[in-house]
Parts: C-alpha cells; sequence; structure tokens
C-alpha cells in the first residue's frame, strides 16, 4: 500500500499463525531502500516485486530491522541478486538456528500428518541464511536521491532493533518496536530490556510522525499513531511493573 508520495508498506506478510509480518520501502530518486525481507524466499520475491514495479531504474538497498528470523530471511533472495544489505552490527544468526526456526514452524503445523511430511519446507523453499553486509552501531543517514533517511537506534524488544525515519513524509517504519492490534514479543528480554525499550518508544513518540509501519499488526496513521504508542507502552510498563511478561 502507498503511505505517503514517496512511502509504502507491504503487510500481511505470512509467517507462523496468528501473527503475520510486515516490510516497506522508500522511493527516492537514484535509490529504493527496502525495510526488512520477510519470513522467507517468497515474501522476499513479494518485496522486491513491489519495490521494483514502482520505480524500475532505482538501484535497490535493503535495511534490516531487527535479527528476528521473521525479519531477515529473505535476506538470501535480494543479496543472491546483488543488492546490498544492512544491519545493526549485531545481526547474526546462524545455519543451525534456522534449522531450528524451521523445524518449530513444522512443529505449528495443527495436523500431525502434514507435519510428518514436514510441510514447513513448502514455506521455506529456496529460502537462504544472509546476514547484513554493511553494519551499523548508531544513527545514520542515507541520500536515496532527494530523500533523506534516518536510521535511529531503538533497542528494546532486541538489542539489534532499529527504525527507519522519512521526516519529510513524517513515516517511521518501527519494525517490532511498535506493534498495532497484536501483544508485542517481550519474551526475548527482561526488565532491562524492557526500560530500554520504553525509552526507544519515548523517541519514536517524539519524531511526531503522521504514519507508522509496525513490525507486525495494521499500519497506523493520525490519532491511531499515538493510541498504539500508547498501548504498547502500558503493557511494558505493566510487565516492568510485574516483573514477568504478560505471554511468558
Amino acid at each position: 500500500m502507498r503511505i505517503s508520495d514517496r512511502c509504502y508498506a507491504v503487510t500481511g506478510l505470512g509467517y507462523s499463525t496468528p501473527w503475520s509480518v510486515n516490510a516497506g520501502f522508500i522511493v527516492g530518486d537514484e535509490t529504493t531502500l527496502v525495510v526488512d525481507t520477510g519470513a522467507c524466499a517468497s515474501s522476499a520475491a513479494t518485496i522486491h516485486g513491489y519495490a521494483t514495479a514502482v520505480r524500475p531504474e532505482n538501484r535497490l538497498r535493503v535495511i534490516n530491522t531487527e535479527k528476528h528470523f521473521d525479519h531477515v530471511l529473505g535476506n538470501g533472495y535480494f543479496s543472491g541478486r546483488g543488492i546490498e544489505i544492512w544491519g545493526h552490527s549485531k545481526v547474526d544468526r546462524s545455519q543451525s538456528e534456522f534449522e531450528v526456526e524451521l523445524q518449530e514452524f513444522n512443529d505449528g503445523i495443527p495436523n500431525r500428518a502434514r507435519r510428518a511430511a514436514g510441510e514447513a519446507r513448502a514455506f521455506f523453499f529456496g529460502t537462504q541464511l544472509a546476514m547484513p553486509q554493511y553494519l551499523v552501531e548508531c544513527d545514520v543517514a542515507f541520500e536515496l536521491g532527494n530523500c533523506r533517511v534516518e536510521i535511529l537506534m531503538t533497542p528494546g524488544h532486541t538489542s539489534t532493533n532499529l527504525s527507519v525515519w522519512v521526516p519529510e513524509e513524517r513515516v517511521v517504519y518501527t519494525g517490532d518496536c511498535l506493534i498495532n492490534q497484536y501483544l508485542p514479543n517481550l519474551d526475548a528480554g527482561g526488565i532491562e530490556d524492557w526500560q530500554l525499550w520504553l525509552q526507544s518508544v519515548n523517541r519514536l513518540e517524539a519524531l511526531g510522525a503522521n504514519t507508522v509501519v509496525v513490525g507486525h499488526g495494521p499500519v497506523a496513521q493520525g490519532d491511531e499513531v499515538g493510541q498504539v504508542i500508547d498501548s504498547v507502552r502500558s503493557i511494558l510498563s505493566t510487565a516492568i511493573a510485574n516483573g514477568r511478561s504478560p505471554t511468558g
């Protein structure tokens, strides 16, 4: 979906029930920046197709908002086409971790016969693990051609989380720092991480974005932006006070 003159969201990409995951891209006059690559090669092909169709003459660049597989497993599709991939310096996943992910995905298939057949392989068909070649450890800006994009460190969900802010469009891509209509995943960290996450939420609020492409759930626009921020903040604050994740 087109959400501003230069910004697009690719929403509802397949993942493990009940979740889907979002990606997107920003179109400059020279470069198109793809934000996340989805959970498999098929998702990556969808993102690539939309990004290429909007401005075919642009070169592409990818940035990952975090290390979790639902945001990075499409990297191999892009790297196989010679497209540079950027991400946090701590984004480093192993092939053995990918094998565990595939098995967990297969174990989540409700039907016993389908589990026994290993049908998760269909979802991950053609998916090759690839990590970012270009690493960031602090805020950095990209010039895409008459379009400035700021990469902001927003850790908490994981230490690798970052957000992509397009000031002229008032659009921010937050990865899993913000979630809409889902419970955020606090289970990857503890109280100190959640406190850091709260600081990141406050930083995103201070941007004054008109549109937020969240990691999971519907794109938030207008008044809904504040509602999403307040919801995640409330869940984090409660978890910190209780000392446990709501889903833990």
